[in-house]
């Protein structure tokens, strides 16, 4: 059953980055109706924070993996840096985009890597919903660009 404390790690890193970049671009958004949308992003991945918690107890006494401070104040600088002279939608949806598919592209390789013989049918789910809803993130994004 390491595969599946492995990849729940590694799940929970992916959604615990997204919530922190929707955190560090929020208050650099104007619109209304983009914050509602960004808004709508966070609750997805705090869902699949909160999935993850109560699936990793069967597995491990210790708490999921996070990211890391050097991660997320890396993440946070970028951040700064790439909207320091343009906080418009079009640039906040690129930078969630890119981020966002670092994640897809991640949760694909965990989907590669274990077959569903290798992950509990809980554990599986997650991560193959996981990826679904970065897709589906991906897409709603793309109408600001």
């Amino acid at each position: 059953m390491d595969n599946n404390v492995n990849v729940l790690d590694e799940i929970n890193k992916g959604a615990t980055m997204g919530m922190d970049a929707i955190k560090y671009v929020y208050d650099k958004v104007g619109d209304s109706v983009f914050k509602k949308v960004l808004d709508g992003e966070y609750r997805k991945y705090k869902e699949v924070a909160d999935r993850i918690a109560v699936e990793y107890d069967k597995y491990s006494i210790k708490e999921p993996h996070t990211t890391n401070v050097m991660t997320k104040a890396m993440s946070w600088y970028g951040i700064q840096m790439k909207t320091m002279t343009d906080q418009s939608n079009e640039k906040i949806s690129e930078l969630l985009i890119q981020g966002t598919n670092m994640g897809i592209i991640e949760g694909v390789r965990l989907q590669n890597q274990n077959k569903d013989e290798d992950l509990s049918p809980n554990v599986r789910q997650i991560l193959d919903d996981f990826v679904a809803m970065q897709e589906d993130s991906v897409e709603t994004l793309k109408k600001y660009l």
